[in-house]
């Protein structure tokens, strides 16, 4: 058996010529376009499989998953009636984590959440701690594309 041609980025299972059951082809990749396009994750990244998952749900796995998801590192893990599916990311993707609203992304070959950025506090030169919030405010706002600094 040959193996199924797949979309170079995502791996999305393509139609072959004189393939039988091309619906099966085309709704798996309907599915995981469905979930990969705008990607919104419920939580992550997380080792163990929810408890109960609806369909349609994704999550990001961990990088040491346990249970239903051993051996899908990184991977986002998509709930449908079949089971579940995973999509391996790529460099520079990105998925909105629903629990908090973050923007995380795929970077070096883990997930990473945007930075945190300590208020200034105390000191006698205000002026010199409102410039270094302010910096590295710009620097989160650039790593999270918001803004292009210059």
């Amino acid at each position: 058996m040959t193996d199924m041609p797949t979309t170079p980025r995502f791996a999305l299972p393509l139609l072959a010529v004189a393939q039988a059951q091309k619906e099966v082809t085309h709704n798996e990749a309907l599915t995981l376009l469905d979930a990969l396009i705008h990607a919104a994750v419920e939580a992550g990244p997380l080792a163990v499989p929810p408890s109960s998952p609806v369909d349609g749900q994704c999550w990001i796995v961990g990088a040491a998953p346990t249970g239903a998801w051993t051996g899908q590192g990184n991977a986002i893990a998509i709930r449908t009636g079949a089971g579940w599916r995973f999509a391996p990311p790529r460099e520079g993707m990105r998925a909105t984590r629903l629990t908090d609203g973050a923007q995380l992304r795929f970077d070096g070959g883990v997930w990473v959440g945007p930075g945190t950025v300590a208020a200034p506090s105390g000191g006698s030169v205000i002026d010199t701690q409102a410039r270094s919030a302010l910096s590295t405010l710009i620097l989160q706002l650039a790593a999270q594309g918001l803004l292009i600094s210059g």
